[in-house]
């Protein structure tokens, strides 16, 4: 590992995940230099020993490998493209977007990167903002392999990095994560809810469940937030509800009834006002749809 420790690294996007997955990688003695749009955000990374930079050409300038770790596609494209701080970058580095971005635009950029001697990983993750502090993020990533061995030592400082193969997959691996992430807060929410509704106490539903067929650590982690009525963003409603627009609009001719369901009771959500909230708040929305039911008082 001590010869990956002269990389310089820059990381885009110090928000939520962001912030946290910097972190990691400086107490993991990586050199880092980091950017935000809104440079507050970023500021207390000095402390830790990154260094804030005012543009992104200053991030990435010199840097071997950058990280992006930004809001949605658009956002990439114009940071990178549109603005021009692709050509701040040198030859042979290599890009690793972070974010949830179509699989198509993955590609496109991996292309249009390549033209410019520069290489790409599309290597989206899972976990939330709990896995990006405790640095166990799932990261699925795509691109050739032989980029992805040279990022592995990177990758470890953040979480568990899988390779999934050619440019854009690491995308789809992780429209298929919220697929089943979305659908299954929809089902514990309508299962808690059931039970709550015929006189069950749902909290004894949901240890009854651990350990069986219907376990998870959806049913255990947003089982629990559910219960306790706590919905501080750890994954917001806007963006499951971009992924699973993502998901639902990646490949033609591919029906998922039950992804159209979820993504339209988000729609409904996030019309209230609740876009912020935790992606478990779709308990909302169930209990709004079960008038006088609710899951707890």
């Amino acid at each position: 590992m001590e010869g990956f420790m002269s990389l310089k690294i820059a990381l885009l996007g110090t928000g939520l995940m962001g912030f946290p997955m910097s972190q990691n990688l400086l107490k993991a003695g990586f050199n880092l230099s980091v950017w935000n749009r809104t440079k507050t955000k970023a500021t207390p990374l000095q402390q830790d020993g990154a260094t804030v930079c005012e543009t992104v050409s200053d991030a990435v300038k010199n840097a071997d490998m950058i990280i992006t770790m930004l809001e949605n596609g658009p956002v990439v494209e114009d940071i990178l493209f549109t603005q021009g701080n692709v050509n701040a970058i040198q030859n042979n580095a290599i890009i690793i977007d972070m974010g949830s971005i179509p699989p198509a635009m993955a590609q496109d950029h991996s292309k249009r990167l390549a033209e410019k001697n520069i290489h790409h990983l599309d290597a989206p993750v899972s976990g939330g903002t709990k896995g990006a502090t405790e640095a166990t993020l799932t990261i699925m990533c795509g691109g050739e392999e032989a980029i992805f061995q040279r990022a592995l030592p990177i990758f470890k400082a953040m979480g568990r990095a899988t390779y999934i193969g050619p440019s854009g997959t690491g995308q789809l691996s992780k429209c298929a994560n919220q697929v089943i992430v979305g659908n299954t807060i929809a089902a514990i929410s309508e299962g808690l809810l059931l039970a709550a509704a015929g006189g069950a106490n749902p909290a004894a539903v949901r240890e009854a469940l651990s350990g069986g067929f219907a376990d998870s650590r959806i049913l255990q982690e947003h089982g629990m937030r559910m219960l306790e009525r706590n919905f501080e963003p750890g994954a917001m409603c806007k963006t499951q509800l971009k992924d699973l627009r993502t998901a639902l609009e990646a490949i033609d001719g591919i029906n998922l009834p039950v992804t159209q369901t979820t993504k339209c009771l988000y729609e409904k959500l996030i019309r209230k006002g609740h876009e912020t909230l935790d992606h478990s708040s779709l308990l909302l929305e169930l209990e709004a749809l079960n008038k006088p039911h609710q899951l707890t008082k």
